[in-house]
């Protein structure tokens, strides 16, 4: 085969790729936070839950200042793997630790809002469903399974707010060969408590999801802003271009 006809196949498969990346368990959408009590409260999630694994070597603990939080605060209940304000968000857990304990690093989360988003949802939506979809699973090593993620390497790291949940699962006729049977989700079953409620729970995720998105761009905000402003002028310029226009070539009409 020549290459105009490997690239004509490629082209080809690119439907079915797309299709097959976003097949699974649905997203759901995650819910808008740009308060500054949300960021705040999603900040000192992160730094209580995510940090003890996941750096953010992109983000430097004084940009919290961003979110009306002053350096007396920072030090006081955030700094906990620094010395100093301006110092990046780093773990003090060990590559090597991390690949025995999980076999495999744990990723950096400074973009990971952005970096999961995809045809099925945003990297928002994709976190906020992820985090959520926890469940027990005794034959995974870390005692934990994720809809999302099918056999993740991670442990559900808030599983204390949210308490423990197995999954439902029923049986259903594959609608591909009836002869044989597939298993469809059918739901959690809360197996103890957590210290939230389940409202609550999804709402703290909220604010965790709504940092991780500020922190993948913390000027965001400023550059809608900005956008705004931007357009106006094109519009106002482009207007006046017009009547500019219309008014050299007058005469010669």
């Amino acid at each position: 085969m020549n290459f105009p006809k490997k690239l004509i196949a490629m082209l080809a498969l690119l439907p079915c790729l797309a299709f097959a990346s976003e097949a699974g368990h649905p997203l759901d959408k995650a819910p808008v936070r740009e308060s500054l009590s949300s960021l705040q409260n999603g900040a000192k999630l992160f730094v209580n839950y995510c940090l003890n694994c996941h750096s953010a070597t992109s983000m430097r603990y004084n940009r919290l200042k961003d979110l009306g939080l002053t350096e007396d605060q920072i030090k006081n209940n955030l700094l906990f793997s620094a010395d100093k304000v301006g110092e990046m968000m780093t773990t003090a857990l060990r590559p090597a630790d991390a690949k025995a304990w999980f076999g495999v690093v744990p990723p950096d989360l400074s973009v990971i809002a952005r970096a999961r988003a995809s045809g099925a949802g945003t990297g928002s939506d994709y976190l906020y469903t992820y985090l959520r979809t926890f469940y027990k699973d005794d034959a995974r090593p870390t005692g934990w399974n994720n809809l999302i993620v099918p056999n993740v390497a991670m442990p559900h790291a808030m599983w204390q707010l949210q308490g423990v949940r197995s999954v439902k699962m029923v049986e259903e006729k594959d609608p591909h060969d009836p002869s044989k049977t597939v298993h469809k989700f059918a739901g959690f079953e809360q197996v103890t408590p957590g210290t939230m409620t389940a409202t609550e729970f999804d709402t703290a995720t909220a604010d965790l999801v709504g940092y991780l998105e500020w922190m993948a761009e913390p000027v965001a905000g400023q550059r809608k802003k900005l956008g705004v402003w931007v357009l106006l002028f094109l519009s106002l310029f482009s207007f006046l271009a017009w009547r500019l226009n219309a008014s050299f070539w007058k005469e010669v009409k």
